[in-house]
């Protein structure tokens, strides 16, 4: 990870009135705007179908700044943010209309930085529209967003595509989870402290827990979501991308290639789950009516839209193995699910018990000690350990005790950046660390596949839960018969 100087950009966001570019881009770059992280020369090129001015995009962007930023706006930082605004109206399926693009960039001057906020069909005519105007060269670059396919082969269709134009070191696919200070945190946590270090495997740590809890429902995605569901929309990025960092082995150095390598070996160690283990390995959800927040909510079934016949699965959990020496024998458990009672991203590391305890008078067990990581929403990390209870009446009394770490209170005065400031920051700076290379895709959906083609095979439908709840009952059912609960 570099921070050296890097070249001023012409960042290119095709589909820039569409809601990720309003909610998300335009947002994330007018932060780093305020923390001066732009280059002075950067250009922000808004490309869509719709009949607009850079005028009108320079108002929509203010608008969208008003709606979905967390502060008030800045007037001085917004008058040099939108300078940097243009658009350009093209219709992305028409190759011709991409030669507005020759007049818009300077390739000697900046590095052109293509983001397609668009859906996977149209990656092919953005491509070809791009390859055909002349306008790339070898320092271009271009930044996609999940999904990448629904399975392997789409996958592969999908990253041939971007292939044909692009070379694999100019291709930037984003999980914006990897943007997140306390996922980043996991590499110092692990290799620069020998405490965890020379602790990290199966010797001391019991088992391992990734939770990804979202307390919303579909907000009218409904048409995606269904066609999608919960295991490819987020387990098959965000959650095995999260595994990725907790299980690799110490890379060489914080290089792209060094960081990419051990993560892949990681996916290609995942045990398959087959068609004979995917009962006892996985539980598919699908939730019902019920409350969050002292709310009462709908169904998956009674959401606007909804086919009620519908089979797909707003909650997974599974068990996962993964075969190598350092975790033989540890299981990782994992769980995602929409309308949960909150909104929570942890990782649970449960170190072993200690074989004996001198100290029943507190414990007739003595609790193991935990390493919880919290992501989201409140980032920090907390040990959980025993402790003296003070007095002097000559007994030793044990109490479970929390040293905690919360980022916001021990860096006061280091702003944490959000996932997305991060990580374009990263495409503009042409630093491919944090993000993902074509193998690592590839390898997550073989090892998913193997799980949809079981639930295809033994027609499993998914078990109802209540909104409000952490999924169906079978999901404590995955971890008790191994003795173990998840934790609440």
């Amino acid at each position: 990870m570099t921070n050296k100087t890097f070249k001023p950009c012409d960042l290119v966001i095709y589909g820039a009135l569409g809601d990720l570019s309003k909610r998300k881009l335009l947002i994330s770059l007018y932060r780093l705007e305020k923390h001066d992280l732009l280059e002075a020369d950067t250009r922000i090129i808004g490309v869509d179908r719709l009949d607009e001015t850079s005028e009108g995009f320079v108002e929509i962007a203010h608008k969208s700044l008003q709606s979905f930023l967390n502060n008030t706006i800045d007037e001085q930082i917004w008058q040099r943010f939108s300078k940097r605004l243009s658009y350009l109206k093209i219709d992305l399926t028409q190759a011709e209309q991409y030669k507005q693009l020759n007049a818009a960039v300077d390739a000697k001057k900046r590095v052109m930085v293509n983001y397609f906020a668009v859906a996977p069909f149209l990656f092919k005519n953005i491509c070809q529209g791009l390859q055909s105007c002349g306008v790339l060269n070898a320092e271009s670059r271009m930044v996609m967003e999940k999904p990448i396919g629904h399975d392997l082969k789409s996958s592969k269709e999908i990253n041939d595509v971007v292939a044909d134009v692009f070379h694999e070191d100019q291709v930037y696919r984003i999980d914006h989870y990897l943007g997140k200070e306390t996922v980043l945190n996991l590499l110092a946590l692990r290799f620069a402290n020998s405490i965890f270090t020379t602790n990290w495997n199966h010797n001391t740590i019991d088992h391992i827990q990734i939770t990804v809890g979202e307390d919303i429902g579909i907000e009218g995605r409904w048409d995606y979501f269904d066609k999608t569901g919960q295991l490819r929309d987020m387990l098959q990025n965000h959650l095995l991308q999260i595994l990725t960092f907790v299980a690799m082995e110490p890379p060489a150095d914080l290089s792209a290639e060094s960081i990419h390598s051990e993560k892949i070996k990681v996916l290609k160690a995942l045990r398959p789950i087959t068609v004979r283990e995917v009962e006892e390995k996985t539980v598919r959800g699908q939730y019902t009516a019920g409350f969050v927040k002292g709310q009462a909510v709908p169904g998956y079934l009674e959401e606007e839209g909804a086919n009620t016949k519908s089979t797909t699965e707003t909650f997974v959990a599974v068990r996962v193995d993964i075969d190598n020496w350092r975790w033989a024998g540890v299981p990782f458990y994992m769980r995602t699910g929409k309308r949960t009672p909150n909104k929570r991203t942890e990782i649970v590391v449960n170190f072993k018990q200690l074989p004996h305890n001198i100290f029943k008078d507190s414990f007739h067990d003595l609790p193991a000690n935990k390493l919880v990581i919290h992501l989201q929403p409140n980032e920090g990390v907390d040990v959980m350990m025993l402790n003296k209870v003070p007095g002097i009446d000559g007994n030793i009394k044990l109490q479970q005790t929390k040293l905690d770490l919360s980022f916001s209170e021990t860096f006061k005065k280091n702003r944490i950046f959000g996932g997305y400031e991060k990580l374009i920051l990263e495409a503009l700076r042409g630093n491919p660390t944090l993000f993902l290379s074509r193998e690592e895709i590839e390898q997550a959906w073989t090892w998913v596949d193997s799980i949809q083609s079981a639930w295809s095979h033994n027609h499993t439908a998914p078990k109802p839960y209540p909104a409000g709840s952490w999924g169906p009952v079978a999901s404590v059912a995955l971890l008790a018969r191994d003795g173990r609960a998840w934790e609440e």
